[in-house]
């Protein structure tokens, strides 16, 4: 499922609380976007044609909540830039990020903890 730059800040809005109503997510997005509802349920629409999200009835509105997980949006989007620009290998990632901004101790010491983790399993 392809999800937008614009649709993924509407995601994100309801991964951090959901149900809510259009009106909701615009002023969720406040200080971050500047859009009119008309934009935000411009949004809502392709997630919901798309199947990202749901929608229940509540009175004479509808209250939005994410049918994908983060967890499966962040997985698709990290595949695919893995194997967009670097041929599906990780290492060259790494090495490529690595040679352009500096990694912390703490990162490199993550690196090593799910290499040897990796190696175990």
């Amino acid at each position: 499922m392809t999800i937008s730059d614009a649709e993924a800040q509407v995601m994100e809005v309801l991964w951090h609380q959901s149900p809510l109503a259009t009106d909701e997510i615009a002023k969720a997005l406040e200080g971050q976007q500047d859009w009119q509802l008309a934009t935000v349920k411009t949004l809502v629409n392709r997630l919901l044609t798309k199947g990202a999200i749901g929608a229940d009835k509540d009175g004479r509105r509808y209250l939005y909540s994410p049918v994908l997980t983060r967890d499966a949006w962040l997985k698709e989007q990290s595949v695919g830039l893995v194997d967009r620009l670097f041929d599906g290998r990780l290492a060259p990632l790494v090495a490529h990020f690595s040679s352009h901004r500096k990694l912390k101790k703490a990162d490199i010491e993550a690196l090593r903890r799910l290499l040897k983790e990796h190696d175990r399993g």
